[in-house]
């Protein structure tokens, strides 16, 4: 390794060294200390040439690629963009699925010095051209059949499609090229790397900008978290565009271990399984919704090899880590993070974990929860410290105008809001936009949906505040009904008499309605916004024929609660 990558190694070496033991990991970790630093030139290309890398399997493909091969193939395409114009400092546009040559040109953007920005292939053509006006973006990377979606676009763009299309440049020229690369300049840590922008689940998506050493330097703390070690073959259920696309790309290949993609049309819980096994995945992890539908299946069938089960993205529910227990004898861990940070929050390997708590700072991270008035709280918003300032945090938030806003005060505020226990654990609570009153209590949706999920009928479920003339605000279940069940009054009352036996009175949900979709993110996280803006708009006697209340249903009265 260069001289100039030693701080960061020895930082790696040091977190996967102490995995199991969190206490003495807080108290030795420091972050690096970086000069000049790129981390595909100086780190990637310097890892074991002959070591699995990445795994791409799909319909009718079955690829594997070392350490040596992807640095290849990324000089070679580095190589490719630059004679295309694309220079250091320039913003590219990436619109392709996790296939290999998204991987390759990730790396090659790395290595030229350029700002990326990763989108989801569900993003219409509208949000496409939002993003390269605001994004200020000069070149975009896309997958030949999408390219339609960049037909209107007013922006003068070079444009690149994998696979070829009319009037674009061929990625796959890139193979011609020479796989020696030589930067031209310097790369230094606060150079801009990555653009996002938010996933959207309140208001119009923010642009977070993050540096070279933000990212894939501030990414050592989800490698602590995941507990990937050298030679591990990790699979984690996360589309490009989302942040845990490169949590996982840098948090993975920060340890030397494989990441396993799979090119589905449609998510598949049997294929995705069956790959768990076939593939020897010792690392696997989704989000909740991923566990939900892998919950459908009779998991004890599949002789699995994990060593390590996580979940993120959205809060973990307790009953799907009690499920996850007892049938594959497996802890599965939540990790807490934000398209602003990389992971901050969550259980490493070898803790003892509460269901439901996300855990407790990682390495390198101080939080405190702050009440209304910014005082330290046992419940509050999360708060990260900027002092001293961690690498795992965003420069800062780009305007629409072209100014840069960079973070200021004593803290990076989330807009979350979590609880603490006596043992430092943190349970999330909330957006602090979702949080609301009713009958002057305060009400946690996360609560409410965590003893929802736990009914057999509730596939999925989104708590919002509804408009009630004695109580202001009463909580409003959406739900969409797993297979097999009607939604109709008898599955109405089974589920609010469900929540009578697992709830106090002021938290139950005093209106259901039955749901066939959900708005949601490009991230696959529900819009609780536009929830809240459906029942807000709606007139008072304006009833959807799928909702019930509990004043409808006076035998719930005589019902007694079941058991547990």
């Amino acid at each position: 390794m260069p001289d100039n990558a030693k701080p960061f190694i020895a930082a790696r070496d040091l977190l996967l060294r102490l995995r199991t033991d969190y206490n003495q990991a807080t108290r030795e970790f420091r972050w690096p200390v970086l000069d000049r630093f790129n981390w595909a030139l100086d780190y990637f290309d310097h890892l074991p040439a002959d070591d699995l890398a990445l795994w791409c399997v799909g319909a009718s493909t079955d690829e594997k690629l070392t350490f040596g091969m992807l640095s290849a193939r990324s000089n070679q395409v580095a190589n490719h963009l630059r004679r295309l114009g694309v220079q250091r400092g320039d913003r590219a546009l990436l619109l392709v699925p996790n296939i290999r040559q998204l991987w390759e040109a990730i790396l090659a953007l790395i290595k030229l010095g350029a700002v990326f920005t990763p989108s989801s292939i569900l993003l219409t053509a509208v949000e496409l051209d939002d993003r390269v006006r605001r994004g200020r973006i000069r070149h975009v990377i896309v997958d030949a059949p999408l390219v339609g979606r960049f037909a209107g676009l007013a922006s003068r763009v070079t444009r690149i499609a994998v696979g070829g299309a009319p009037g674009w440049h061929r990625f796959e020229d890139a193979y011609a090229s020479s796989d020696c690369f030589v930067p031209e300049g310097e790369t230094w840590p606060e150079d801009p790397l990555v653009l996002y922008f938010t996933s959207g689940t309140t208001a119009k998506p923010k642009l977070v900008l993050h540096s070279h050493q933000s990212y894939p330097v501030g990414q050592l703390s989800t490698t602590y978290f995941l507990g990937t070690q050298p030679h591990d073959v990790v699979l984690f259920m996360a589309s490009p565009g989302w942040a845990a696309h490169l949590y996982i790309l840098f948090g993975v290949w920060n340890a030397g271990g494989a990441i396993l993609t799979l090119g589905l049309p449609q998510f598949d819980a049997r294929v995705v399984l069956d790959a768990l096994v076939r593939c020897g995945v010792t690392v696997f992890g989704g989000p909740p919704t991923v566990w939900r539908m892998l919950m459908q299946q009779d998991l004890a069938a599949w002789p699995v090899r994990l060593r390590e089960a996580v979940s993120g993205g959205e809060p973990l529910n307790p009953e799907i880590v009690e499920h996850i227990r007892r049938v594959w004898g497996l802890i599965l861990r939540d990790v807490y993070g934000q398209t602003e940070t990389t992971a901050v929050i969550g259980s490493p390997p070898g803790q003892p974990i509460l269901p439901g708590a996300m855990g407790r700072p990682l390495p390198g991270f101080a939080v405190k929860l702050l009440d209304e008035n910014g005082a330290e709280a046992q419940e509050g918003e999360i708060a990260i410290a900027l002092e001293p300032h961690p690498l795992g945090l965003l420069q800062g938030y780009q305007l629409d105008d072209g100014l840069f806003q960079r973070l200021a005060g004593q803290y990076h505020r989330t807009g979350d809001l979590a609880r603490s226990d006596a043992e430092g654990r943190l349970t999330f609570v909330g957006r602090a936009d979702d949080v609301f009153k009713s009958s002057g209590y305060r009400i946690s949706p996360f609560e409410i949906e965590s003893a929802l999920l736990e009914h057999e009928a509730v596939a999925d479920v989104a708590v919002v505040p509804s408009p009630d003339p004695q109580r202001a605000m009463v909580p409003k279940a959406f739900i969409m009904l797993a297979a097999g069940h009607r939604p109709d009054r008898a599955t109405a009352l089974d589920i609010f008499t469900h929540l009578r036996s697992r709830l106090a009175p002021y938290k139950r949900v005093r209106r259901i309605e039955f749901a066939e979709t959900m708005p949601l993110t490009i991230s696959g996280k529900i819009r609780r916004v536009e929830l809240r803006q459906w029942e807000a708009a709606r007139r008072p006697n304006d009833r959807p024929a799928a909702e019930f209340r509990e004043e409808d249903l006076p035998e719930l009265s005589h019902r007694t609660p079941p058991a547990g």
